[in-house]
């Protein structure tokens, strides 16, 4: 039994520590508030986890530490960099290898399926921020100085998703849904399960570190095509949908600090976003969760 210490309690950070849990693994839940599932073998523990000493002390002697942490995306600029730099600090001095959930924003607008090898080109702050945490992270790695990779997810189906934030109630509900972005646009969309399985295989694995995987991902849906799956896993009436006009999205980000952050990310739905995550499964044999299983799961976490 090892020593597994997890930074956040979201839907990820959840998965993973009841994930490992599951296994008979020791886990640690580092959070501000101390909150986390209930496990037997979770522990649960109230920390800054910007405080490097404190968190370095909270993984001594773990084989892994997790980045599962989640500021709130207007806050990232401030929160993410002392995060970021206390979490390097904790692998360096505890040994354990650092395991981060990243996602696809630092590779910015794409025009092609996206691999590990798509350069990181964001230039937008926000989306530069996530690929310079590699970048620290991995120059460390090639220094020597600690064990460190990461996974890449395209968005979320099961939570903090397009479904639980705009489709999910209203088509459980017979009522229209109103989408911030277009319809009919192929998009990958990725199990948080996946996440986690992905997350714990390359922590453990030596031929994973330094460098990134993308999670194992379903093929492309339109948000059109993913209303209508989850509609008839839910057993719910057809979808009814009306896209959001862009200088609407842009007229509410007035008085919205979060739907003012959309404007940021709206080109991955504006234009074909894909993810290829062949890699992992070839290396790894995880396979994507069922999509019709993950719609299951979201309906039911709506249906509460």
């Amino acid at each position: 039994m090892s020593l597994h210490v997890i930074v956040g309690a979201g839907p990820v950070g959840t998965a993973t520590a009841l994930l490992l849990a599951e296994r008979g693994e020791q886990v640690r839940v580092v959070t501000r508030r101390g909150g986390g599932p209930v496990h037997a073998r979770v522990e649960r523990v109230a920390a800054d986890a910007t405080d490097a000493d404190r968190l370095g002390r909270l993984a001594d002697g773990a084989s892994a530490i997790y980045n599962c942490a989640n500021p709130p995306y207007h806050r990232w600029l401030t929160d993410w960099p002392p995060l970021a730099s206390a979490l390097l600090t904790a692998a360096e001095r505890s040994g354990a290898v650092l395991s981060t959930a990243n996602n696809l924003y630092g590779y910015g607008p794409v025009t092609a399926p996206m691999t590990e090898s798509t350069p990181l080109a964001a230039t937008h702050p926000k989306l530069r921020l996530r690929a310079d945490m590699w970048r620290d992270a991995l120059a460390r790695y090639e220094a020597g100085r600690i064990r460190a990779t990461e996974v890449r997810t395209s968005d979320y189906i099961e939570a903090n998703s397009i479904i639980t934030i705009a489709l999910g109630k209203p088509l459980l509900a017979g009522r229209r849904a109103y989408v911030p972005a277009p319809l009919d646009v192929p998009h990958s969309w990725t199990s948080i399960t996946d996440v986690a399985r992905t997350l714990v295989t390359v922590a453990t694995e030596p031929r994973a570190w330094g460098r990134a995987w993308h999670v194992p991902t379903n093929p492309p849906l339109t948000i059109r095509e993913l209303a209508l799956r989850f509609s008839e896993v839910a057993g719910a009436p057809a979808p009814k949908l009306t896209s959001i006009p862009y200088v609407a999205l842009w007229t509410v980000g007035l008085f919205s600090p979060l739907v003012r952050e959309l404007r940021t990310t709206r080109y991955q739905f504006a234009r074909p976003f894909v993810i290829d995550s062949t890699l992992a499964t070839r290396t790894f044999g995880i396979e994507p969760t069922p999509i019709e299983e993950a719609l299951s799961a979201a309906a039911a976490s709506l249906r509460g």
